[in-house]
């Protein structure tokens, strides 16, 4: 019998996957930490986590027993994969199961921002009509600018495309033939395409090369008034900067779903004009929930039940 963890919430339909499948029993272990999860791990074969639960190397200290976690979703930097991959620990992730939602609130955040939604609703709660202070802009014919070309990022840019916005993206694997088949501009750094653009998304993991990748000096070369989102991962951009070019103006407006440490309740752009940010919301639809859920939860079955191993993100 093969143990499974389920160190974060999934969805009813892949618990119902696992406890319809023969040879696999599970346990679900929510909102462990330090020693509490070491003992957790310790105890199971497999592992599925989303993005509350923390696997860092103090809690695989000593495993002798687990072989597979699935991630339930993309970024696995909550999970530490050099030292699982020393332990003979295969990391795999879910990155197709999220892919609308995420790439439909980016969107969502992109009209917000440019619209006013959200203060403008505030006014209404408030009992005021104040029409005249919440003039926006179209997005329609303005520059969007995607970093990473992944699923997400190329859906995004299809949703753009369909607005009639102009499209330029950065990732040093998308070949030119990828971006005329959907009709956007390749750029080779992200300096290139700073000054160009009205809006910004980035699409990628958190790493050492995207950490803060985007901090004063970007701040300098990025469009006056230019509008950033944020549904990746919390890091790529530098909040300082962030915050000193909503205070100089020399940023229109920005959106965040994903911070540093989370869950964040108090942060130094909340509050401020033109921001909107929400709760980690990028996954948080019930088709996407159950998407990555099932993908999991398929991704151990197969590893367990025929030894396949399947979108492992190390060696």
């Amino acid at each position: 019998m093969q143990r499974i963890a389920l160190l974060d919430p999934i969805s009813d339909d892949g618990k119902n996957m696992l406890r319809n499948t023969p040879g696999i029993e599970f346990e679900e272990c929510i909102g462990l930490k330090g020693d509490d999860l070491k003992k957790c791990l310790a105890n199971f074969d497999g592992a599925i986590a989303r993005s509350g639960v923390k696997i860092t190397a103090e809690s695989l200290e000593g495993n002798t027993r687990l072989k597979a976690i699935a991630r339930a979703g993309v970024g696995v930097d909550n999970i530490d994969v050099k030292t699982a991959s020393k332990q003979g620990i295969v990391v795999m992730n879910t990155p197709g199961g999220n892919t609308t939602a995420t790439a439909e609130l980016t969107f969502a955040l992109m009209l917000a921002l440019s619209r006013h939604i959200a203060p403008a609703y505030q006014t209404l709660i408030e009992g005021r009509w104040d029409r005249k202070i919440f003039t926006g802009n179209q997005i329609t014919a303005k520059t969007l600018g995607i970093v990473g070309m992944g699923r997400i990022g190329v859906t995004v840019a299809g949703y753009a495309k369909a607005f009639g916005m102009k499209v330029i993206a950065l990732d040093p694997f998308f070949t030119p033939q990828q971006a005329e088949e959907i009709g956007v501009t390749l750029v080779q750094s992200f300096h290139e395409m700073l000054p160009q653009i009205d809006f910004l998304t980035v699409h990628t993991p958190l790493n050492d090369q995207t950490r803060g990748m985007f901090g004063k000096k970007e701040l300098e070369l990025i469009k006056p008034g230019a509008k950033l989102i944020n549904t990746a991962r919390g890091g790529i951009y530098d909040l300082d900067t962030l915050v000193e070019g909503m205070k100089s103006g020399k940023l229109g407006g920005v959106a965040l779903d994903v911070y540093e440490e989370e869950p964040c309740t108090s942060h130094p752009l909340f509050g401020m004009k033109n921001v909107v940010c929400t709760p980690h919301l990028g996954a948080s639809a019930e088709e996407a929930q159950t998407n990555v859920a099932l993908e999991a939860v398929e991704l151990l079955i197969d590893y367990f039940t025929t030894g396949t191993v399947r979108q492992a993100v190390n060696p």
